[in-house]
């Protein structure tokens, strides 16, 4: 790989490292599974190895997490909260020990000599604890590892974190001075099923996994629901003023242990690199009757002095690593291919199958990347196939279950589908590529559409924004897609010929004001296909928030009025798409999201469906739909037999008219109309 691939390489792996880990660590939302991201990271620290130039502060290898949330106050870390390496293997574990056998005293490499903490590693909200004389005065979460967030009072109503800590006469120094307690806040696997069972049968919506319970929980600014749920805190270092005190991290399990505070009960103290593999090989086994998630296991060096002697690299510590554990795999139907067609023309195939939860996540969809990859494992619509997540962003299948196929199935013909599924357009594959891509539009020309759409007054409405200013933009290379009109800037523009110091500053200031438009318009805006106005509205007041969306399965999709199998398979391709999702982190970056629908039932055309033909004198069509829509009414663009009025303008026809009157439809006029609005 030369160093300008490289380059590229590390700049995407950033993009979609960062974009992860916000959300994790500062929203606790889950945009992959650990799994994924572990694998990205991994990438990206072989890469920054090999071409160390490339290293920049702003790397995810240099950080541990996002920002923290301003919900609760602020405080420094007196020590950082770092996070591990991660390794897969091992040849990893062992050139870990190479390397700090390099930095360490002669003899540690002895065999005789060579002494390991490990333990599991738990799928929690990192936490510390701060003890003064004994008594609990803070707790504090991870944040960015250097600032975390004080969440004191939500760690006071965990019924396993004591509030005064037992006095040990093997370590009497923990209830002398200051003690930081540092561990995992975790909810058991048989509690986490037990709530989700009383949610099943009141009829609310399941949560996905017990970490991301247990962070939302203690997220929370109401302490008094931190205590009616059953959270566990699970401690794995102590910090003391004299580190002398603690001189084996064995140590600092007893003292914790003999203080009240509950530990890890696979913690272990190990003699060789043989004695570690086969705990972790135990462990990989026995995982599923540990009563909270785990990724992996903890090795450190148990010898503190050297631990500490061996400083950092990077956020991480040299003398320990984190062990991953592969993603696990699941078996499910492939109920559809689609093809998915990006910003820049090239078409992507995606199985559509039923939901299936793979490493705590909820997967319906997967990117099979090109036609060689749908003929090389021969997957066919109907095959049974074996999923997982183990190194990339989107879920992949690992093979096809051929015992199960049923009988009569088919090789799926690519080329016949794109004509199937894209009658009006052109595609084809230059020598070399293994992609399929539009040949009668340009990308210049799909881009153009596309922003002329998203700025377009039924869509985002953004004033000054129309064909012949977006033509420009886009000939100037101002705009490649369409988060980049948010990064324009006043200079950019004057340096156009159309743009001058008043113009550029009304077309700046008209896209300010939509970074947070109604959802309905930004999905709608968005362009994906099959998707028109109306369905927006109904996709933006059944799921509210554009996330909730974006996971949505196929059968959910299939729930909402009006949605069949065609918009189910657009929207479930648009959000696999490698370039849509980077579409979206690059939303999200520059601060521009839609607003959430806010739940109402009391518009007073709730239930009623409208359809207009012919011009409206006093509006434009789109207006009116608009103010129908915020009544609670449906703006329908043919009559159905769900229609309730049939709007007559000016210059319309007769051909609507005679279908109301066929279906009983009530006709009425722009007047009743604009009474009625």
């Amino acid at each position: 790989m030369t160093i300008s691939d490289a380059r590229t390489r590390i700049d995407k792996l950033k993009s979609v490292i960062n974009d992860y880990r916000y959300r994790y660590h500062v929203l606790d939302e889950s945009t992959m599974s650990e799994s994924a991201a572990d694998s990205l990271k991994h990438e990206l620290s072989l890469l920054e190895e090999q071409f160390p130039s490339l290293i920049t502060p702003d790397s995810p290898t240099q950080r541990v997490a996002g920002k923290p949330l301003d919900a609760f106050k602020k405080v420094a870390h007196k020590y950082p909260m770092m996070s591990l390496q991660d390794v897969f293997n091992r040849s990893e574990i062992e050139s870990w020990l190479k390397r700090i056998n390099k930095l360490l005293p002669t003899g540690f490499a002895n065999r005789d000599t060579q002494e390991f903490f490990v333990d599991v590693k738990m799928d929690g909200l990192a936490c510390a604890l701060v003890y003064q004389d004994g008594v609990l005065i803070q707790g504090l979460t991870r944040g960015d590892s250097s600032i975390g967030e004080d969440m004191t009072q939500n760690v006071k109503a965990l019924n396993n974190v004591p509030l005064v800590l037992r006095y040990s006469e093997n370590f009497p120094f923990m209830n002398k001075g200051r003690t930081e307690i540092r561990g995992e806040i975790v909810m058991y696997k048989e509690d986490f099923d037990k709530l989700n069972e009383k949610r099943k049968l009141s009829g609310d919506d399941l949560f996905k996994n017990p970490r991301n319970l247990a962070a939302g929980t203690m997220r929370q600014l109401d302490s008094k629901l931190v205590e009616d749920r059953p959270l566990h805190f699970i401690g794995y270092d102590v910090l003391y003023e004299d580190a002398a005190n603690i001189r084996l991290y064995s140590n600092a399990y007893n003292s914790m242990q003999e203080s009240g505070i509950t530990t890890g009960k696979p913690a272990d103290t190990l003699f060789s690199v043989e004695d570690v593999m086969a705990y972790i090989d135990k462990w990989e086994k026995k995982r599923s009757e540990l009563k909270y998630q785990t990724d992996g296991v903890v090795i450190k060096l148990n010898q503190r002095p050297l631990y500490d002697q061996l400083g950092t690299v990077g956020k991480a510590p040299r003398g320990a690593v984190a062990y991953k554990y592969p993603a696990e795999e699941a078996a499910t139907v492939v109920k559809d291919i689609v093809i998915s067609i990006g910003r820049t023309g090239a078409a992507t195939p995606v199985a559509v199958f039923d939901p299936v939860t793979v490493a705590g996540t909820t997967v319906q969809h997967a990117s099979l990347h090109n036609a060689d990859e749908i003929d090389r494992k021969d997957i066919r619509i109907g095959d049974t196939v074996v999923i997982y997540k183990a190194g990339d962003i989107i879920p992949q299948v690992q093979k096809v279950i051929t015992e199960l196929r049923p009988d009569g199935s088919k090789r799926f013909r690519y080329e016949a589908e794109l004509k199937r599924q894209y009658p009006d357009l052109s595609f084809a594959r230059s020598d070399g590529d293994v992609v399929y891509r539009v040949t009668n539009q340009s990308n210049d020309v799909m881009l153009k559409r596309g922003l002329q759409h998203f700025a377009s007054r039924a869509a985002l409405d953004i004033d000054g924004l129309g064909e012949k200013n977006v033509v420009t933009l886009v000939d100037a290379n101002l705009v490649d897609d369409f988060a980049d009109i948010y990064s324009l800037t006043q200079s950019q523009l004057e340096s156009l010929d159309r743009f001058a110091t008043l113009s550029a500053s009304k077309l700046l200031s008209a896209i300010n004001e939509k970074r947070q438009p109604p959802l309905s318009k930004f999905i709608f805006g968005l362009g994906i296909r099959h998707v028109g106005a109306q369905t927006a509205v109904d996709l933006a007041n059944t799921f509210k928030k554009l996330d909730t969306l974006g996971t949505a399965t196929y059968d959910q999709l299939k729930n909402v009025e009006g949605i069949g199998d065609i918009v189910a398979d657009s929207v479930l391709a648009w959000f696999v798409s490698d370039d849509n999702q980077a579409l979206l982190a690059k939303f999200r970056r520059l601060a521009v999201w839609p607003q959430d629908v806010e739940r109402r039932t009391d518009g007073k055309l709730q239930g009623k469906s409208f359809v207009i033909t012919g011009t409206l004198d006093s509006m434009s069509r789109d207006e009116a739909a608009d103010k129908l829509r915020s009544l609670g009414a449906t703006f329908q663009s043919s009559i159905t037999k769900s229609t309730s009025y049939l709007v007559m303008g000016t210059k319309a026809g007769q051909s609507k008219a005679i279908k109301a009157q066929k279906l009983g439809v009530q006709v009425i006029h722009e007047e009743q109309l604009r009474e009625m609005l």
